[in-house]
């Protein structure tokens, strides 16, 4: 499965940014989806994740009540709004999708997913 992530940029401190994720050639349905980053010099870290269904959502503390992860199945897309935008949020944005996930610990982990996009970068000034 190939991940196409887009709406990355640049913005300013306390602004917003939407970023897509949609898979080429492939349903999305089946599939958990998640978000990570990475910024230069450190670790890629979770940023937010969705169930196959869409009707449960797990983020990293950093981003909780700024961020927000949703999916439209029937638009085969998952989207990562990102509100109040902070210059540490500066990193690459990747998408990743996860067939079967055995516990819930593995939405926080990069190694549990199965497909990963490109990157899209996010630049925050001050």
């Amino acid at each position: 499965v190939q991940l196409v992530e887009s709406g990355g940029g640049l913005v300013q401190a306390g602004g917003s940014l939407r970023l897509s994720c949609a898979p080429s050639g492939r349903t999305f349905s089946g599939y958990a989806v998640g978000w990570f980053r990475q910024a230069p010099g450190k670790e890629r870290e979770f940023v937010a994740a969705t169930i196959k269904s869409g009707s449960s959502s797990y983020y990293a503390d950093s981003v909780k009540g700024r961020f927000t992860i949703s999916r439209d199945n029937a638009k085969n897309t998952v989207y990562l709004q990102m509100n109040s935008l902070k210059p540490e949020d500066t990193a690459v944005y990747y998408c990743a999708a996860l067939q079967g996930a055995r516990y819930m610990s593995s939405y926080y982990s990069s190694s549990a997913y199965d497909y990963w996009g490109q990157g899209t970068q996010v630049t925050v000034s001050s």
